[in-house]
Protein backbone atom coordinates (compact mmCIF):
# COMPACT_ATOMS: atom_id res chain seq x y z
CA UNK A 1 0.00 0.00 0.00
CA UNK A 2 1.39 3.41 -0.94
CA UNK A 3 1.39 5.98 1.79
CA UNK A 4 0.39 9.89 0.36
CA UNK A 5 2.99 12.39 0.90
CA UNK A 6 2.11 14.18 4.10
CA UNK A 7 0.56 18.04 3.68
CA UNK A 8 2.48 21.10 4.82
CA UNK A 9 2.09 24.65 4.55
CA UNK A 10 0.72 26.30 1.33
CA UNK A 11 0.15 22.74 -0.31
CA UNK A 12 -3.09 22.59 -2.58
CA UNK A 13 -5.89 20.64 -1.79
CA UNK A 14 -9.37 20.23 -4.16
CA UNK A 15 -13.05 20.19 -2.40
CA UNK A 16 -15.05 17.73 -4.43
CA UNK A 17 -18.35 16.85 -4.34
CA UNK A 18 -18.70 13.29 -5.41
CA UNK A 19 -22.52 12.25 -4.14
CA UNK A 20 -24.82 14.10 -3.10
CA UNK A 21 -25.55 17.82 -3.73
CA UNK A 22 -24.04 20.33 -0.66
CA UNK A 23 -25.20 23.94 0.84
CA UNK A 24 -22.70 26.83 -0.97
CA UNK A 25 -22.32 28.16 2.42
CA UNK A 26 -21.03 25.10 4.39
CA UNK A 27 -18.29 24.41 1.98
CA UNK A 28 -17.07 28.16 2.33
CA UNK A 29 -16.93 27.61 5.73
CA UNK A 30 -14.86 24.44 5.55
CA UNK A 31 -12.76 25.95 3.09
CA UNK A 32 -11.97 28.93 5.90
CA UNK A 33 -11.25 25.98 7.83
CA UNK A 34 -8.45 24.68 5.63
CA UNK A 35 -6.74 27.73 4.70
CA UNK A 36 -6.93 28.62 8.24
CA UNK A 37 -4.66 24.65 8.18
CA UNK A 38 -2.26 26.75 5.83
CA UNK A 39 -3.52 24.92 3.50
CA UNK A 40 -4.23 26.30 -0.19
CA UNK A 41 -7.99 24.64 -1.22
CA UNK A 42 -9.30 25.04 -4.50
CA UNK A 43 -13.23 24.45 -5.30
CA UNK A 44 -13.83 22.01 -8.04
CA UNK A 45 -15.49 23.07 -10.77
CA UNK A 46 -18.71 21.05 -9.74
CA UNK A 47 -18.19 20.87 -6.37
CA UNK A 48 -21.82 22.98 -5.73
CA UNK A 49 -22.99 21.50 -9.19
CA UNK A 50 -26.69 19.98 -8.38
CA UNK A 51 -29.11 18.19 -10.55
CA UNK A 52 -31.87 16.04 -8.36
CA UNK A 53 -29.95 14.59 -5.05
CA UNK A 54 -26.56 14.58 -6.81
CA UNK A 55 -24.06 17.04 -7.18
CA UNK A 56 -24.24 17.45 -11.18
CA UNK A 57 -24.22 14.47 -13.29
CA UNK A 58 -21.88 11.91 -13.51
CA UNK A 59 -19.99 12.98 -15.82
CA UNK A 60 -19.10 16.28 -14.19
CA UNK A 61 -18.32 14.78 -10.54
CA UNK A 62 -15.94 12.28 -12.21
CA UNK A 63 -14.47 15.11 -14.14
CA UNK A 64 -13.85 16.60 -10.96
CA UNK A 65 -12.64 14.11 -9.00
CA UNK A 66 -10.34 12.90 -12.22
CA UNK A 67 -8.77 16.29 -12.49
CA UNK A 68 -8.06 16.15 -8.35
CA UNK A 69 -6.25 12.46 -9.12
CA UNK A 70 -4.48 13.54 -12.17
CA UNK A 71 -3.07 17.13 -10.80
CA UNK A 72 0.17 16.64 -10.03
CA UNK A 73 -0.17 19.86 -7.81
CA UNK A 74 -3.28 18.48 -5.93
CA UNK A 75 -1.95 16.77 -2.64
CA UNK A 76 -5.09 15.67 -0.90
CA UNK A 77 -8.64 15.64 -1.72
CA UNK A 78 -11.81 16.57 0.35
CA UNK A 79 -15.42 15.14 -0.12
CA UNK A 80 -17.74 17.72 0.62
CA UNK A 81 -20.26 14.93 1.73
CA UNK A 82 -21.62 11.60 1.38
CA UNK A 83 -25.00 10.79 0.44
CA UNK A 84 -25.77 8.47 -2.67
CA UNK A 85 -23.74 8.69 -5.75
CA UNK A 86 -19.90 7.59 -5.42
CA UNK A 87 -21.18 4.22 -6.67
CA UNK A 88 -22.12 5.92 -10.29
CA UNK A 89 -18.14 6.73 -10.48
CA UNK A 90 -16.38 3.20 -9.86
CA UNK A 91 -16.27 1.76 -13.12
CA UNK A 92 -14.84 4.95 -14.58
CA UNK A 93 -11.97 5.03 -12.25
CA UNK A 94 -9.02 2.80 -13.71
CA UNK A 95 -6.54 1.80 -11.17
CA UNK A 96 -3.91 3.73 -11.94
CA UNK A 97 -5.37 6.67 -12.32
CA UNK A 98 -5.40 6.89 -8.53
CA UNK A 99 -1.88 5.10 -7.80
CA UNK A 100 0.14 7.22 -10.36
CA UNK A 101 -0.18 10.54 -8.33
CA UNK A 102 -0.72 9.38 -4.81
CA UNK A 103 -2.97 11.73 -2.74
CA UNK A 104 -5.29 11.71 0.46
CA UNK A 105 -8.61 10.89 0.15
CA UNK A 106 -11.07 12.34 2.99
CA UNK A 107 -14.26 11.45 3.59
CA UNK A 108 -16.95 8.87 5.22
CA UNK A 109 -20.66 7.41 4.72
CA UNK A 110 -21.11 7.39 1.04
CA UNK A 111 -17.29 8.23 0.35
CA UNK A 112 -16.53 4.67 1.59
CA UNK A 113 -16.97 3.32 -1.64
CA UNK A 114 -13.94 5.26 -3.10
CA UNK A 115 -11.72 4.39 0.05
CA UNK A 116 -12.75 0.78 -1.89
CA UNK A 117 -11.20 2.08 -4.91
CA UNK A 118 -8.15 3.00 -3.64
CA UNK A 119 -7.32 0.15 -1.67
CA UNK A 120 -8.07 -1.66 -5.08
CA UNK A 121 -5.88 0.72 -6.44
CA UNK A 122 -3.04 -0.12 -3.30
CA UNK A 123 -3.45 3.62 -2.27
CA UNK A 124 -4.45 4.50 1.69
CA UNK A 125 -7.09 7.35 2.24
CA UNK A 126 -8.62 8.79 5.20
CA UNK A 127 -12.39 8.01 6.22
CA UNK A 128 -12.80 11.24 8.13
CA UNK A 129 -14.86 14.38 8.57
CA UNK A 130 -16.47 16.38 5.67
CA UNK A 131 -17.15 19.92 4.79
CA UNK A 132 -20.35 20.13 7.47
CA UNK A 133 -18.27 18.85 10.25
CA UNK A 134 -15.26 21.44 9.63
CA UNK A 135 -17.87 24.13 8.82
CA UNK A 136 -19.49 23.69 12.38
CA UNK A 137 -16.87 21.86 14.40
CA UNK A 138 -13.47 23.30 13.38
CA UNK A 139 -11.46 23.44 17.03
CA UNK A 140 -13.12 19.91 18.17
CA UNK A 141 -11.10 16.84 18.65
CA UNK A 142 -11.88 15.42 15.15
CA UNK A 143 -11.13 18.16 13.24
CA UNK A 144 -7.91 18.16 15.16
CA UNK A 145 -7.05 14.84 14.40
CA UNK A 146 -7.72 15.33 10.90
CA UNK A 147 -5.45 17.98 10.54
CA UNK A 148 -2.24 15.65 12.90
CA UNK A 149 -2.50 12.64 10.65
CA UNK A 150 -2.29 14.96 7.16
CA UNK A 151 0.12 16.52 8.50
CA UNK A 152 1.92 13.31 9.66
CA UNK A 153 1.44 13.41 12.94
CA UNK A 154 -0.27 10.24 14.35
CA UNK A 155 0.44 8.36 17.50
CA UNK A 156 -2.70 6.20 17.43
CA UNK A 157 -5.63 6.13 19.62
CA UNK A 158 -6.59 4.74 23.03
CA UNK A 159 -10.30 4.61 24.35
CA UNK A 160 -12.41 3.41 27.33
CA UNK A 161 -13.21 0.09 27.51
CA UNK A 162 -16.98 -1.54 26.94
CA UNK A 163 -18.73 -4.60 28.96
CA UNK A 164 -18.85 -6.46 25.22
CA UNK A 165 -15.41 -5.64 24.05
CA UNK A 166 -13.99 -9.30 23.59
CA UNK A 167 -9.81 -8.50 24.95
CA UNK A 168 -6.90 -9.60 22.40
CA UNK A 169 -4.24 -8.72 20.24
CA UNK A 170 -4.43 -8.09 16.40
CA UNK A 171 -2.39 -7.12 13.16
CA UNK A 172 -3.87 -6.39 10.89
CA UNK A 173 -4.74 -3.91 7.89
CA UNK A 174 -7.08 -1.63 9.10
CA UNK A 175 -10.35 -1.27 6.40
CA UNK A 176 -14.37 -0.41 6.62
CA UNK A 177 -16.60 2.52 6.97
CA UNK A 178 -20.31 2.07 5.98
CA UNK A 179 -21.63 -1.53 6.74
CA UNK A 180 -24.23 -0.54 4.13
CA UNK A 181 -22.17 0.56 1.56
CA UNK A 182 -19.81 -2.25 2.08
CA UNK A 183 -22.23 -4.99 1.50
CA UNK A 184 -23.48 -2.99 -1.66
CA UNK A 185 -19.78 -4.00 -3.38
CA UNK A 186 -19.74 -7.32 -2.04
CA UNK A 187 -19.31 -10.13 -4.72
CA UNK A 188 -17.65 -6.82 -7.02
CA UNK A 189 -13.98 -6.32 -7.39
CA UNK A 190 -14.58 -3.90 -5.18
CA UNK A 191 -15.38 -5.89 -2.11
CA UNK A 192 -12.10 -5.12 -0.49
CA UNK A 193 -12.53 -6.38 3.12
CA UNK A 194 -9.46 -9.14 3.39
CA UNK A 195 -8.67 -12.00 4.90
CA UNK A 196 -7.01 -10.86 8.35
CA UNK A 197 -8.47 -7.29 7.99
CA UNK A 198 -8.97 -5.35 11.02
CA UNK A 199 -12.83 -4.40 10.06
CA UNK A 200 -14.28 -1.42 11.26
CA UNK A 201 -18.08 -0.59 10.63
CA UNK A 202 -20.66 2.25 10.99
CA UNK A 203 -24.37 2.78 9.80
CA UNK A 204 -26.87 5.23 10.00
CA UNK A 205 -30.71 5.00 10.13
CA UNK A 206 -30.98 1.39 9.50
CA UNK A 207 -33.18 -1.02 11.24
CA UNK A 208 -31.70 -3.48 13.37
CA UNK A 209 -33.13 -6.34 11.82
CA UNK A 210 -31.64 -4.90 8.35
CA UNK A 211 -28.08 -4.83 10.71
CA UNK A 212 -28.64 -8.50 11.40
CA UNK A 213 -29.18 -9.39 8.07
CA UNK A 214 -25.74 -8.02 7.00
CA UNK A 215 -23.81 -9.57 9.35
CA UNK A 216 -25.40 -12.52 8.32
CA UNK A 217 -23.94 -12.28 4.73
CA UNK A 218 -20.53 -11.56 6.39
CA UNK A 219 -21.38 -14.39 8.65
CA UNK A 220 -22.46 -17.14 5.97
CA UNK A 221 -20.00 -15.31 3.40
CA UNK A 222 -16.53 -16.44 5.54
CA UNK A 223 -15.44 -12.90 5.79
CA UNK A 224 -16.23 -12.52 10.31
CA UNK A 225 -14.22 -16.01 10.19
CA UNK A 226 -11.64 -14.13 8.42
CA UNK A 227 -10.87 -11.07 10.49
CA UNK A 228 -8.01 -10.37 12.98
CA UNK A 229 -9.85 -8.12 14.32
CA UNK A 230 -13.77 -5.90 14.41
CA UNK A 231 -13.86 -2.06 15.74
CA UNK A 232 -17.82 -1.23 15.85
CA UNK A 233 -18.33 2.08 15.81
CA UNK A 234 -21.79 4.27 16.23
CA UNK A 235 -24.79 2.89 14.46
CA UNK A 236 -27.40 6.06 15.06
CA UNK A 237 -30.61 7.54 13.92
CA UNK A 238 -33.03 4.20 14.60
CA UNK A 239 -35.65 3.06 16.57
CA UNK A 240 -34.37 0.10 18.81
CA UNK A 241 -36.07 -2.68 17.71
CA UNK A 242 -36.26 -5.86 20.06
CA UNK A 243 -37.87 -8.07 17.51
CA UNK A 244 -34.36 -9.37 17.36
CA UNK A 245 -34.21 -10.18 21.04
CA UNK A 246 -31.69 -7.56 21.49
CA UNK A 247 -30.34 -4.63 21.11
CA UNK A 248 -27.75 -3.79 17.79
CA UNK A 249 -24.21 -4.48 19.69
CA UNK A 250 -25.35 -7.74 21.89
CA UNK A 251 -26.23 -8.66 17.74
CA UNK A 252 -23.02 -8.45 16.73
CA UNK A 253 -21.39 -9.74 20.09
CA UNK A 254 -23.42 -12.87 19.21
CA UNK A 255 -22.35 -12.74 15.56
CA UNK A 256 -18.44 -13.52 16.49
CA UNK A 257 -18.90 -15.23 19.46
CA UNK A 258 -16.85 -18.61 17.74
CA UNK A 259 -14.57 -16.52 16.93
CA UNK A 260 -11.26 -15.66 18.76
CA UNK A 261 -9.81 -12.29 17.78
CA UNK A 262 -10.43 -9.02 20.19
CA UNK A 263 -13.70 -7.27 19.41
CA UNK A 264 -14.03 -3.26 20.64
CA UNK A 265 -17.79 -1.89 20.68
CA UNK A 266 -18.42 1.91 21.09
CA UNK A 267 -15.57 3.21 18.95
CA UNK A 268 -15.91 6.76 18.09
CA UNK A 269 -16.08 6.55 14.48
CA UNK A 270 -19.50 7.26 12.57
CA UNK A 271 -22.18 9.36 11.17
CA UNK A 272 -21.66 11.43 15.11
CA UNK A 273 -19.66 14.43 16.18
CA UNK A 274 -17.13 12.27 17.91
CA UNK A 275 -15.74 10.89 14.51
CA UNK A 276 -12.40 10.14 14.60
CA UNK A 277 -10.42 9.56 11.47
CA UNK A 278 -9.46 6.12 10.18
CA UNK A 279 -6.59 4.97 7.84
CA UNK A 280 -7.92 2.77 5.12
CA UNK A 281 -5.55 0.37 4.48
CA UNK A 282 -2.55 0.85 6.67
CA UNK A 283 -1.41 -2.10 8.98
CA UNK A 284 -2.27 -1.10 12.57
CA UNK A 285 -2.19 -3.29 15.90
CA UNK A 286 -5.66 -3.10 17.93
CA UNK A 287 -4.96 -3.96 21.66
CA UNK A 288 -8.13 -4.41 23.92
CA UNK A 289 -7.34 -5.00 27.64
CA UNK A 290 -9.79 -4.88 30.39
CA UNK A 291 -8.83 -1.52 31.67
CA UNK A 292 -9.23 0.18 27.81
CA UNK A 293 -8.32 -0.20 23.50
CA UNK A 294 -5.54 0.69 21.90
CA UNK A 295 -5.33 1.48 17.88
CA UNK A 296 -1.90 2.11 16.79
CA UNK A 297 0.47 1.87 13.61
CA UNK A 298 1.79 -1.52 13.26
CA UNK A 299 4.96 -2.58 11.48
Amino acid sequence: MQVPEFLKAGDKVMVISPSGKIEEEIVKKGINVLSDWGLNPILGMACLSRRGRFAGDDNVRFSDLKSALLSENIKAIFCSRGGYGAVHLLEKIPDRMISSLPKWLIGYSDITLLHAAFRKAGVISLHAPMMKHLAEEKDDISSNMLRDILFGNFAGYTVGKHMLNRQGNACGALFGGNLSVLLGLRGTPYDQIKKGDILFVEDIGERPYHLERMFYNLKLGGVLKSLSGLIVGQFTDYEEDLSIGMTVYEMISGMVKDYDYPVCFNFPVGHVKNNWPMLEGMKMNLVVTERDVVLKPGK
